[in-house]
């Protein structure tokens, strides 16, 4: 374990080489950081942490810049990360209120994210297995025709227009309705199937048939188009980062969702942050890059995840607090919607 001084040149190495893009050597440290050491007691600290690979030396002439391990007991020693401005927050607010849908509601997060961090953002749609029914609806749209509408609580509607054999009165798709309601309100949509097998046996004999087209329509709806769908946005920033390894290696992960899902890492608690910093990266063409993640969901239950990546070169404190922040407001959007 690192004591508090070389702990402090760390942070400082860290802190200068992120905004400088530069090698930081002691006499930079010297006179940026107020230390409250000599040059020389700095340069002995830095040699140090070089031995027990916090740092490397890029080149002969040049100074230190930090090893993915130097990443690492940073962002561990982080007291605190960056809280977001009261003009930042009420701007998430506004702009994540505005969305329809869950569609909107993922473009607009994946969009903003990348813009608050100017990293790549990553979102992950709600999973198929973590969501529940939090209402369906049919309604009468002409003689012989109604609209199914499947509404869930991750957001998600679902809609879709059955042509029926025979001509229904309105009350007996009330009582159809009031029917599927009651089966399902809060049942998990991998669920719904078997609930349902049962369902036209508890219907008058004459509502059946109907019952069945409409069941069989619901659980068509149920396949789920979003399921392991990720989408993400701000690939023109990769465009100004430093990479180790290529920018294409990069740009190929990007485009391979299976990848992506496990840099998001497993679902873990809510709005849990999880960091991984270059060679920690399962995937070899992503090991110069730095993924922070965490999970957001309605109430206390986690649905899916989002993140950033970008260079190891990465604002951490800034980058954690934007991540940690949407994930919370997509949380409450998903709640209220």
């Amino acid at each position: 374990m690192l004591d508090d001084r070389k702990l402090a040149v760390l942070r400082a190495i860290v802190e200068d080489y992120v905004s400088t893009n530069e090698p930081v050597g002691s006499k930079a440290l010297a006179d940026r950081h107020n230390l409250g050491v000599s040059p020389a007691t700095i340069r002995n600290d830095m040699a140090a942490l070089e031995e027990q690979g916090y740092i490397h030396q890029p080149h002969t002439s040049a100074g230190r810049v930090p090893t993915d391990k130097g990443y690492r007991l940073f962002v561990d020693r982080l007291s605190q990360v960056k809280p977001l401005s009261g003009a930042e927050r009420r701007a998430i607010e506004t702009f994540l209120a505005g969305a329809v849908d869950l569609d909107e509601i993922v473009m607009r997060t994946v969009r903003l994210l990348a813009q608050l961090t100017r990293q790549v953002a990553v979102v992950q749609y709600p999973s198929l297995t973590r969501s529940t029914v939090r209402h369906v609806e049919i309604v009468p749209v002409g003689d012989r025709r109604v609209m199914l509408v499947l509404i869930t609580n991750t957001g998600r509607v679902e809609q879709r227009v059955i042509d029926l054999v025979e001509e229904v009165a309105e009350d007996r798709i009330a009582n159809l309705r009031a029917v599927l309601n009651t089966c399902l309100d809060g049942c998990g949509l991998s669920n719904v199937p078997e609930t349902v097998a049962e369902l036209p046996e508890r219907l008058p004999q004459e509502d059946r048939p109907v019952a069945a087209t409409i069941l069989s329509v619901l659980l068509e709806t149920l396949v789920e188009r979003h399921e392991e769908k990720i989408v993400f946005a701000g690939a023109a920033n990769l465009a100004a980062a430093d990479f180790s390894v290529g920018l294409r290696d990069v740009l190929e992960a990007l485009e391979e969702q299976v990848v992506l899902m496990r840099l998001l890492g497993e679902t873990g608690g809510l709005s849990e942050l999880t960091v991984r910093i270059g060679s920690e990266n399962p995937y070899t063409g992503l090991r110069g890059t730095s993924i922070v993640a965490a999970g957001y969901g309605s109430g206390d239950k986690e649905l899916a995840r989002l993140g950033v990546l970008g260079p190891t070169r990465m604002d951490y404190p800034v980058t954690m607090g934007a991540v940690r922040a949407v994930a919370r407001y997509v949380g409450q959007i998903l709640a209220g919607s």
